[in-house]
């Protein structure tokens, strides 16, 4: 077999991992913010001061220590021992938190208790939540290491994307990855149609032209490169890019014609008659075992071009998540209580 062969066979006929093992994972990053938030409170315990020194750099590292790094070690060195890493974690951030309140129990107990009455009774006061900022910064983290990673051995086989059944990390990296763009979409956020509709649909698509050129400039650098494809992901000249793009315009025809506090019908409405009609026809066939791809661009395309149904369903669930008034009622919310939501949200 040649270099491409061997490259192609390594990423190709996998079988994912199990949703427990996904649900883990996702525990991690909760973790990791409450050690950043342990450490620097810890500091202003002994020190009484924040920023810590020479904050552009000691920030820099710490994020990259406590945030970044355990990322790119629990989906490589440390994938087999996750579990445990997941639990030693916990335990030592339970310790960490024990000793926090005993020293200020002990030192400030009056002081302590105003303070996390105060803390519990204070509100948001503004109308961005900072979950959503979070949330969409460790989905593109977790992003770029996987694809970087998934062409090296150390990489686990089972966290790359399966090829027809079964769930790996980056499967449900993807779909993390639109439902975070939903999250931050025009209709999420409440903006209202300026104009007409047939206006606001034109400038949403002419919005999405930086993913298109990302997904043309893709294509011609694997064509013009012979880098190693796979083409049952997504196709012969398909890839995420267009994807993005084309689910976001799908999304906002039908926000411009539906309201958006409706859109988690919406979504239950198109995946399940998309699944219903994968079951009852020959959709589900053709799309997996056709492998007929010269006929024409829908055969060719037709992994790409059908998972779009799936990804517009997940970006319309991730547009309820944000429209008013829930945002209302997450932003009305006890900071404290607040802070809880924000890592149920994970």
């Amino acid at each position: 077999m040649s270099q491409r062969d061997l490259k192609e066979a390594f990423v190709s006929n996998l079988n994912g991992t199990s949703l427990q093992e996904v649900a883990l994972g996702s525990f991690l990053t909760p973790l990791c913010l409450i050690s950043r938030g342990l450490i620097l409170t810890l500091y202003h315990q002994a020190r009484g001061t924040l920023p810590l020194p020479l904050p552009l750099i000691s920030h820099l590292l710490l994020d990259f220590c406590v945030l970044i790094l355990p990322l790119v070690l629990s989906c490589t060195v440390l994938s087999t021992v996750l579990h445990q890493v997941i639990l030693s974690l916990a335990f030592v951030s339970a310790c960490v938190f024990c000793y926090i309140y005993r020293a200020n129990s002990h030192r400030f107990a009056r002081h302590t208790q105003n303070t996390v009455s105060a803390f519990l009774q204070s509100h948001v006061q503004f109308d961005q939540l900072p979950f959503v900022t979070i949330f969409r910064v460790i989905v593109n983290v977790k992003t770029a290491i996987s694809i970087l990673a998934v062409d090296f051995s150390i990489f686990p086989r089972r966290y790359a994307k399966t090829e027809t059944y079964g769930t790996g990390v980056m499967d449900f990296g993807v779909g993390a990855y639109v439902f975070a763009n939903a999250l931050v979409c025009p209709e999420a956020r409440g903006k209202n149609i300026s104009g007409s509709k047939v206006n606001h649909i034109t400038k949403q698509v002419l919005a999405v032209w930086p993913l298109v050129v990302l997904g043309m400039g893709r294509l011609v650098s694997l064509k013009m490169s012979g880098y190693h494809e796979h083409v049952t992901e997504y196709g012969v000249h398909w890839n995420f890019f267009f994807t993005l793009a084309i689910v976001r315009v799908v999304a906002s025809v039908l926000l411009a014609f539906l309201p958006a506090s409706r859109s988690w019908v919406i979504a239950l409405l198109i995946s399940g008659f998309y699944q219903f009609t994968l079951e009852t026809s020959g959709l589900k066939a053709f799309v997996i075992h056709n492998n007929d791809r010269e006929r024409s661009f829908l055969h060719a395309n037709k992994e790409g071009i059908f998972s779009v149904v799936g990804y517009v369903a997940i970006y319309m669930a991730g547009v309820q998540t944000l429209v008013e008034p829930v945002s209302r009622r997450l932003a009305n919310l006890p900071f404290g209580l607040w802070s809880v939501a924000q890592l149920k949200f994970w």
